[in-house]
């Protein structure tokens, strides 16, 4: 009788592990990197190397998060690395002309434009998100090497401003990275108490059931292409910010990275399934596995072998559990 009390119970006591897996597996990995990170070299948990970690991941956070709420409605978003290229172009230009107040407004309204094209040929004209963003992908970069002409665009004297924000501290901490955690925290609100953020998630688990109960479902989800947009173009400025050049080569390649964190911080890509915490944690797992090879001297073009590698084994831990269901 014992056993088979045990059998009926072993179901349900793996389905546990499962969800408990699904809510801290990437806290886990993260952990774990961090004691290799540690016992690799005695340099990683010093406050330096840790300020530098999170300065360096700031941009790719700020466009996790709007990946973050594309994913959730089940989509997809290509463009972010060549939004944040104009947007690194578009601040270094604009603020020589115009004073900080009107100039960053003015470079994420053109990042949050560059979404709401891309958002609204997805959403209202039901154009395959992974082209559509793909060809925006294209067209902003494009914009970039055009506007640049090719060439690094120096900030000068009167982006003083600008480079003291990519320079300076508040605290003892990079004010990128103060930066990055407000949007996170902002995020966090917005999906936990909002309407909005309910909305947003219930899109990406069952579309058809919001749109039978009277939403607009297009005009949400070409919201988050423009938040996603918006995101990116601030990634641009805070770049532009920390080296003095507004480039056309930024963020290349940088969608890979932002889609994966969001991913191994535990959000679907199916939809509907994801958070703003896990997502941040996904973001420094990225950031931490970077430092790790850097500071054990491995050569640069090994760096991308080595990095896939380990986010395949990240994604294996997070989402190997669901074998346990079967």
């Amino acid at each position: 009788m014992s056993a088979v009390s045990a059998d009926a119970r072993s179901p349900k006591a793996r389905i546990n592990l499962t969800e408990a897996f699904r809510r801290y597996g990437t806290f886990l990995i993260f952990v774990l990197l961090v004691v290799v990170a540690s016992y690799q070299s005695p340099a990683f948990l010093t406050e330096r190397n840790i300020m530098n970690v999170l300065r360096q991941v700031s941009g790719t956070g700020i466009m996790a998060v709007g990946m973050l709420f594309v994913i959730l409605t089940r989509g997809i978003d290509l463009s972010v690395g060549s939004v944040a290229a104009l947007g690194s172009v578009l601040s270094a230009i604009f603020i020589a002309q115009w004073a900080p107040g009107a100039a960053l407004p003015l470079v994420v309204l053109a990042g949050a434009a560059c979404g709401a094209v891309a958002g609204f040929l997805v959403a209202y004209v039901r154009l395959q998100a992974f082209v559509m963003t793909l060809a925006m992908m294209t067209v902003a970069r494009g914009l970039a090497l055009i506007i640049s002409k090719g060439q690094p665009v120096m900030v000068g004297d009167a982006g003083s401003v600008l480079t003291r924000f990519g320079s300076g501290f508040v605290l003892g901490v990079p004010m990128p990275v103060i930066l990055m955690l407000a949007v996170f925290a902002v995020a966090g609100i917005v999906l936990g108490f909002t309407r909005f953020g309910r909305l947003v998630k219930a899109i990406g688990s069952n579309e058809e059931a919001v749109r039978l109960s009277g939403i607009a479902v297009p005009r949400y989800v070409m919201a988050v292409y423009v938040i996603s947009g918006a995101l990116a173009a601030v990634a641009g400025i805070i770049s532009t910010s920390r080296s003095g050049v507004g480039s056309a080569t930024v963020g290349v390649g940088a969608e890979l990275d932002v889609i994966a964190a969001v991913v191994i911080g535990g959000a679907s890509l199916m939809g509907g399934r994801g958070g703003v915490v896990n997502t941040f944690l996904g973001v420094l797992v990225l950031g931490v596995i970077g430092n790790i090879m850097n500071l054990a001297n491995v050569p640069g073009y090994h760096q991308q072998v080595f990095m896939g590698v380990i986010i395949v084994v990240a994604m294996l831990l997070q989402n190997g559990t669901a074998w346990l269901r079967r």
